[in-house]
């Protein structure tokens, strides 16, 4: 019943518990107890809204930065991941294999917030290596929704 309810609510989070139960072929209590479960296990972190900015007035910068770093013994990733996700700007870090340590995910007004968060912030700590910003120019998709209007094919059809 976990994945179940998991995968729905992933997709939409504002259904309602009855809708839910009928949809699963679960009772309402059921259900309500499973989430509170899942919430209390830290399987569901939040619900968020996933908000096109695009398409309103207010102007929004996304940058992806990748890290390099030096892990500190005993502590490996963690304690550096934490000093950055603590910081207000941050959206997001993820530990990342490749070449580089992390991707940190930002959101500013302007990309000289982001720089002077990157130049002031990030880049003194003493466990960074090195930093590379790349900045959202477009968002075609976003946690599984298309933000985007689907571009039609104008091209008159031709028949033998």
């Amino acid at each position: 019943m976990r994945e179940k309810i998991l995968a729905v609510i992933e997709k939409n989070s504002r259904i309602n518990i009855k809708d839910l139960a009928i949809l699963l072929g679960e009772s309402e209590i059921d259900i309500v107890n499973e989430i509170a479960a899942m919430e209390k296990e830290k399987i569901i972190c939040g619900y968020h809204t996933l908000i096109n900015w695009d398409n309103t007035d207010e102007e929004k910068v996304n940058a992806l930065i990748e890290v390099k770093v030096t892990p500190q013994r005993g502590l490996g990733f963690d304690k550096i991941a934490e000093r950055i996700y603590n910081f207000p700007e941050v959206h997001a870090v993820y530990l990342m294999s490749g070449g580089f340590d992390f991707t940190v995910i930002i959101e500013e007004k302007t990309m000289k917030q982001v720089a002077q968060f990157v130049s002031e912030k990030l880049a003194p700590m003493d466990a960074i290596l090195s930093t590379a910003t790349h900045f959202v120019l477009k968002k075609y998709k976003d946690h599984g929704t298309i933000l985007v209007d689907m571009i039609k094919d104008e091209r008159m059809l031709v028949t033998p």
